[in-house]
């Protein structure tokens, strides 16, 4: 009894100090040991999966931007067996330096072997991402060909953001980087391109790298939206073109810009950036069109026109006197281009001739004594109007008033022909296209809608900011002044017979360090040309502005900026059919061949029920067809043979080719005319297919 109570006692008491030393261990884990919980301790965390970034396209459906697929390759360096390690390693390093021709086959060796002691499953491989045809190429690589589970490959895709016309309309579209900092489109609507990414949990394996974990639920990213813009491809490369060749002219100009707008609209069709670089070249680098105000000179003598007719002072045919071409007021002197003066003249005559003895006469003549009235009237007529466009970076108008600080005896001549004022070329370009869609005022915007796969889910369009910026008489006059000036003014150099144009030169002086001269007489100037045409209705109107560094030399607005508009006005025209002139009853033809089409086969039965061709396209024996003399045709895509792509367009073409694991090259622009090496011939994977294109 007493040996069982001893043995009893013996376990009470050891139990007794077990849950004494537990309680101390807690205790002392508790409050007295300070440990840190580091990064190594954690063995789970969530990460996010990158969604698609969506496209931006042209007017037309073309990419401007958009993002292509990218894959970072890494190598799970434990999963491979011994044998189909040792037997392949020396062929796998081979193909891996040929491909990215960063190191030795000797290099990659040793450092495969050394991860594959070292037991890593999450290994890099290579200097870069590749593309999708290199992807599919390292896919056959030895060891690698077997797959994730036995050969170790680990492919993640990563997207770039690719502009397939390289620097066209880039300041408009813009960049954004990882710290969401940027310019234009891409900056403006991030949030729309930029999608919903997904999450996935990932797990810490040995090494201290973090790949997928196994067997629970991921989170699948959602798209970004696609955009459509306003861009007209064809009429921003006629600008750029255009801008090129001009500043290429002259080695004082530091920059320049050029818009044209959609007159019943206020869609933007083109809107060029030019800047001089450290390299002296030209790029879209600066938006001078919505983010640089300045004064903006004799364009500004639309507005004054427009007053004095409106308030009732003056008609086209009113006299002033020009005088010698000099007029000293108060402490300024006003002059006009020619050495011995206009004399007495009609204001339309004045205008034409761009006199800014003329205009500064006639605005302190009527507005001398009531210069709120000027002002106010050139405010009413929404020149200073906040646009809140669909692009960030708007730079305010600014139109200064008598009971502004700045306000002196000369602030009203000098406003009457451009100054004291501030404009960006837009709102220019704006009020004159109110003058060409008789006085309505059109908000300008750059995007048409937001799509996903086609599908439009917001729609954007025309906006009107006022109903009319004056009466139709004076509208009647100032429309007849505009085209005076190119066919007796300024701007004669550029008059057509074939289409009319209307617009108003101007040239300015740009202060810079608060003044218009330095100490050794260099100015700055400003060239500029606004207008629209064709004058008798009117379709498109446009602004073209170049500015100057400092120089000793004069920069007109009719010598500069006027051949700029008429290059691009000329290459809008040469496309507008209905512009020409009629066909006459011997040249008429009434054309009934059906159009030739090329694409998937859904898309093509859409377009023919659309147009109404009558044809019959089973879409589930084919998804690619041809439309061609009036007979539906499939397109065979055999993946051991490349396909015929003649008569597509560039996105179906390129969508084809890649997927079936092929390069793409191309030039020109249009349709694919021809492609090298020809249809139906066996190529191996990988290799580049030039395409040909043509309008």
């Amino acid at each position: 009894m007493n040996n069982n109570f001893k043995k009893v006692s013996i376990i009470y008491v050891f139990l007794i100090l077990l849950s004494l030393a537990v309680i101390w261990k807690i205790f002392y884990l508790q409050y007295i040991e300070k440990a840190e919980i580091t990064d190594i301790d954690i063995s789970y965390k969530i990460e996010e999966i990158e969604a698609k970034r969506g496209s931006i396209f042209s007017s037309d459906g073309r990419p401007l931007s958009t993002s292509v697929p990218y894959f970072q390759i890494r190598m799970d360096c434990v999963v491979i067996s011994d044998t189909l390690f040792n037997n392949n390693i020396d062929a796998l390093c081979r193909s891996l330096s040929q491909l990215y021709k960063d190191k030795s086959a000797a290099a990659y060796k040793a450092e495969i072997i050394k991860a594959r002691k070292e037991g890593k499953r999450y290994k890099p491989i290579g200097n870069r991402l590749v593309d999708y045809t290199e992807m599919l190429e390292i896919r056959k690589f030895p060891i690698f060909s077997q797959g994730q589970n036995r050969g170790g490959l680990i492919t993640e895709q990563r997207n770039r953001r690719k502009n397939p016309y390289g620097r066209l309309a880039y300041r408009t579209i813009g960049f954004i980087n990882n710290n969401g900092e940027g310019t234009g489109i891409e900056r403006s609507y991030d949030a729309f391109l930029k999608g919903r990414p997904g999450r996935q949990t990932v797990q810490r394996i040995l090494g201290g790298e973090w790949i997928p974990a196994t067997g629970l639920d991921v989170i699948q990213p959602e798209d970004g939206f696609d955009i459509q813009t306003t861009l007209d491809i064809d009429i921003q490369e006629a600008a750029e073109d255009a801008l090129r060749d001009q500043l290429s002219k002259s080695d004082v100009f530091e920059g320049a810009t050029a818009i044209v707008m959609e007159v019943k609209t206020g869609a933007i069709r083109a809107i060029a950036n030019m800047k001089k670089g450290v390299r002296n070249d030209f790029d879209e680098s600066y938006n001078y069109a919505i983010g640089h105000s300045t004064e903006p000179g004799s364009t500004f003598k639309l507005a004054t026109l427009i007053a004095l007719i409106e308030d009732g002072y003056v008609n086209l045919e009113s006299k002033v006197d020009a005088g010698n071409g000099r007029w000293r007021y108060i402490s300024t002197n006003f002059t006009d281009v020619t050495r011995v003066g206009y004399g007495v003249i009609d204001v339309k005559t004045a205008f034409e001739k761009s006199s800014n003895v003329a205009f500064a006469k006639l605005v302190t003549e009527h507005y001398g004594n009531n210069e709120k009235r000027y002002v106010n009237r050139i405010v009413n007529m929404k020149l200073t109007e906040r646009f809140n466009l669909d692009i960030l970076g708007e730079a305010r108008a600014v139109i200064y008033s008598p009971d502004n600080a700045l306000w002196s005896r000369i602030s009203l001549p000098m406003m009457s022909i451009g100054y004291f004022s501030l404009l960006t070329p837009l709102h220019t370009l704006t009020f004159y296209n109110a003058v060409a869609n008789n006085g309505k005022m059109m908000k300008p915007y750059f995007i048409e809608n937001l799509q996903k796969n086609g599908v439009i889910h917001q729609k954007f369009g025309s906006q009107e900011i006022t109903g009319s910026i004056c009466s139709k008489r004076t509208l009647d006059q100032v429309q007849n002044a505009l085209r005076g000036v190119v066919e007796n003014g300024t701007a004669k150099a550029i008059d057509d017979p074939r289409y009319q144009i209307s617009g108003k030169t101007g040239t300015a002086q740009i202060a810079f360090d608060g003044k218009y001269k330095d100490a050794s007489g260099n100015r700055k100037h400003q060239a500029s040309f606004a207008g629209y045409f064709p004058s008798d209705n009117p379709k498109y109107s446009m602004i073209v502005v170049l500015y100057t560094n400092k120089t000793r030399d004069n920069f007109y607005g009719g010598a500069w900026a006027a051949p700029v508009f008429k290059r691009i006005a000329d290459k809008i025209y040469a496309r507008a059919i209905d512009w020409n002139d009629p066909l006459t009853k011997k040249d008429e033809r009434i054309n009934t061949t059906k159009p030739d089409l090329y694409g998937d086969s859904k898309s093509i039965r859409i377009i023919s029920k659309e147009l109404d061709l009558g044809h019959k396209i089973d879409t589930k024996n084919s998804s690619w067809i041809a439309l061609k003399e009036d007979k539906v045709n499939p397109i065979t895509i055999n993946n051991n043979m490349v396909p015929d792509v003649r008569g597509m367009g560039l996105k179906d073409a390129i969508y084809i080719l890649e997927n079936m694991g092929y390069r793409v090259s191309f030039s020109g622009r249009g349709k694919i005319v021809a492609q090298n090496p020809e249809p139906n011939i066996q190529i191996s994977k990988g290799s580049i297919i030039q395409l040909t294109l043509e309008r």
